[in-house]
């Protein structure tokens, strides 16, 4: 049976290593006419004028259709049995435990409950994975072959948890890491969480830092790259994974369960780089700082000399871009989701809040999910976008959204979240403004309309702390915003305000300054 992954292979081998379809068809062990069959479905897309890069996507993407096969029997050593002769023999380590070895199950006992729970399976079966169960467990040297690669043919990737402690609190984050088997030139990033989101961008930054790709990745057997078993050997790949594959055109390889070994250099450099980076330091005032001692560090461990080669893994990756696969545009690495905007004008995301414009309570809005961002759409114009928040029950909220309701209802603002997510404005309202909260509310008006930057806000107010500290109104600021903003930008009072306005904007300039 062609898997999907298998007609991936087909289309890279021929259209990046330059192979025969007899060399492919024998190295892959299938017949001629399905490497034939597919090469030519990947011509065909060409010809009807799609370019390269997507028909290639689309090629490598589509899933083949099988017709489905009757009569196949099943293996009787399935993972239901095993999973249950797996709790037979944890009961009894439990009983040794305790001194209840004579209590213990024999492999004839296990048989017997594996057939009442309506299983049918032989003595030899039970006895033979038994036997492989206990022979993991006993400790014996494994010996490890020393493997040698060429310049940009593979490349491996892990996960490795890394607790932090962010602003005084303590984090739980994901690094992760790539290392070339060649060179063994490292890269690492954090991230908050360990999905498919951060598994993409994590790939197109390496991939855009490298300038392309390799020929083969390795991955163990995490979630984010195997969709699901098939048997007790075959792995099926995520369509993150098969997305990734078809444009940076790059094949993959699976190590076997708990067989860590078998990447050789990322399963020690997950734990290296950890060690190195955040032995000596752990704590960071934001997440973004951390990233980048991250990098920093990891940057100097790439410029140490290595003992076999006496070279610097820079130096060797320096030399190994020339065999790396040119890499294309970079991958869009989004979610895309429709939401219904609640009573409070907002959406819900992983337990999360992110407010948007108050004129859409009620309708449905679309999300397009970064790893580090949402952006929110209304009929195909973008009305909000949030950091993405990855606390739990938090509420991110932008005061400008809610400005019409702050008019009509001014005593919803002292106690909102709205003005408590903005520490600054919260303080300036509670200093000069908790009497009059319109006032304050026209200000921000003021601010949403002109497109006041925050830093704008900030400077203008402590240039009237330093003259005035015991008296600011919002006509104060307003005045002194409008001001520096028609500075800032070279332009005059239109033509048609008033004389009077005009006075008496002059006027309360000339008592600021």
């Amino acid at each position: 049976m062609i898997s999907m992954y298998t007609k991936q292979e087909i289309i890279i081998r021929k259209y990046r290593e330059g192979e025969s379809q007899r060399q492919i068809s024998r190295d892959l062990g299938i017949s001629r006419k399905t490497v034939k069959k597919y090469l030519s479905e990947y011509e065909e897309l060409l010809q009807e004028g799609k370019g390269q890069h997507k028909a290639m996507e689309t090629c490598l993407t589509r899933k083949p259709v099988y017709r489905q096969e009757r009569g196949r029997s099943k293996r009787r050593l399935t993972q239901e049995v095993e999973e249950l002769i797996d709790g037979l023999l944890e009961e009894n380590r439990k009983k040794l435990l305790g001194g209840l070895h004579k209590q213990v199950l024999k492999k004839r006992d296990i048989l017997e409950a594996v057939l009442r729970s309506g299983y049918q399976i032989g003595y030899t079966t039970v006895c033979n994975y038994i036997r492989e169960k206990e022979g993991q467990g006993k400790g014996s040297k494994e010996i490890y072959i020393r493997q040698e690669y060429k310049p940009g043919e593979s490349c491996e990737f892990d996960w490795g948890e890394v607790r932090l402690v962010i602003a005084g609190e303590s984090v739980r984050s994901y690094m992760c890491v790539f290392t070339s088997a060649y060179s063994n030139y490292r890269y690492a990033d954090l991230n908050m969480r360990e999905d498919t989101l951060s598994f993409e961008q994590d790939h197109v930054d390496f991939f855009t830092h490298a300038g392309g790709s390799w020929k083969e990745m390795l991955y163990d057997n995490t979630r984010v790259v195997v969709s699901r078993f098939v048997g007790r050997k075959e792995k099926e790949p995520t369509e993150s994974l098969l997305r990734l594959r078809g444009h940076y055109h790059f094949t993959h390889r699976f190590c076997n369960a708990r067989r860590g070994n078998e990447k050789g250099h990322v399963e020690r450099s997950v734990e290296y780089i950890r060690r190195k980076v955040f032995g000596v330091r752990n704590s960071f005032e934001t997440f973004e700082q951390a990233r980048e001692y991250l990098k920093e560090v990891v940057g100097r461990l790439n410029k140490v000399p290595q003992q076999l080669t006496g070279k610097t893994a820079e130096e060797m990756f320096t030399r190994e871009k020339e065999y790396l696969w040119p890499a294309p545009a970079a991958m869009l690495c989004r979610e895309s989701r429709e939401f219904r905007v609640d009573t409070y004008s907002t959406i819900s995301y992983a337990t999360n809040r992110y407010s948007v414009p108050e004129r859409l309570n009620g309708k449905f809005v679309t999300a397009d999910i970064y790893r580090n961002k949402l952006e929110l759409f209304y009929e195909d114009k973008v009305v909000a976008v949030h950091e993405r928040s990855y606390a739990r029950h938090h509420w991110v909220i932008n005061i400008e959204h809610y400005l019409e309701t702050f008019r009509r209802k001014p005593g919803a603002l002292k106690r909102s979240v709205a003005l408590a997510r903005s520490s600054y404005l919260k303080e300036l309202y509670e200093k000069f403004f908790s009497d009059t909260p319109r006032e304050f509310i026209e200000l921000l008006h003021y601010c949403h309309q002109h497109q006041v930057r925050g830093e704008l806000l900030e400077e203008s107010v402590a240039r009237l702390l330093d003259r005035n500290p015991a008296n600011i109104t919002g006509d104060m600021i307003t005045v002194l915003l409008g001001n520096r903003r028609h500075k800032e930008s070279l332009c005059f009072p239109h033509q048609g305000e008033t004389a009077d306005r005009s006075r008496q904007q002059l006027q309360q300039i000339s008592r600021l300054l």
